[in-house]
């Protein structure tokens, strides 16, 4: 079994303590309908090296065979919506790499990819933008820009639709739309507002985008 922790000095300095594998089960099985919808989105705050995100990926591949299994074309493209809606942010570097290479691992192994496939490439970029090394209390990133949380949508027929959202935005929604607050007057229209809309984006087109904080 894995060890909940990796060292004591890490536990002092950020609390960091892993959900054993058993309860993670559990827990998650009491959203089993969420979890096994291909699109219904998770993300964890403090996602470590992927104790909840693997699991989650796990359950909606399942339902992707399921549904999917028959059409290689259609299994390809919601297997990598499945991953598309899954997000993290974690302070540890060394977590934050091993979280996307245990994402794109369970991704590669359910598809029977390598590393040339352009949908390996893909994965790997969503995985990129999706799992954020950055501070979900400040919901700054490490280089002190505000967290985006791309939003993911598949339009059918190999496009993908990406929007960029503020996180801090987001989680301000709820105040936003409380009864006495000074937002209360806006609609949603005039606060979920994307930072920025993309045009929709094939496989080929995610494989050729630049991944964050490598060489070019």
């Amino acid at each position: 079994m894995k060890n909940i922790i990796k060292s004591k000095k890490r536990v002092a300095d950020h609390g960091e303590v892993f959900t054993p594998r058993w309860l993670v089960e559990k827990m998650l099985d009491l959203l089993q309908g969420a979890t096994e919808r291909i699109d219904s989105r998770f993300l964890e705050p403090a996602c470590g090296s992927g104790n909840f995100l693997v699991p989650i990926l796990q359950r909606k591949l399942a339902a992707v065979e399921l549904k999917f299994g028959k059409s290689e074309f259609e299994k390809r493209h919601y297997a990598l919506l499945a991953v598309m809606c899954a997000y993290g942010i974690e302070l540890l570097v060394d977590n934050i790499e091993e979280c996307r290479a245990n994402m794109l691992e369970v991704f590669a192994d359910f598809l029977r990819l390598d590393e040339a496939d352009e949908l390996y490439r893909a994965a790997s970029f969503v995985l990129s933008v999706n799992l954020v090394h950055g501070d979900a209390m400040t919901m700054r990133d490490t280089g002190g820009a505000p967290i985006r949380v791309v939003e993911w949508g598949y339009l059918g027929k190999g496009k993908f639709q990406r929007r960029d959202f503020r996180l801090d935005v987001l989680t301000g929604m709820a105040s936003f739309s409380t009864e006495d607050s000074l937002f209360a007057h806006l609609g949603k229209h005039e606060i979920f507002t994307p930072a920025r809309i993309y045009p929709p984006m094939t496989v080929r087109d995610l494989a050729g985008e630049d991944i964050p904080g490598e060489a070019a």
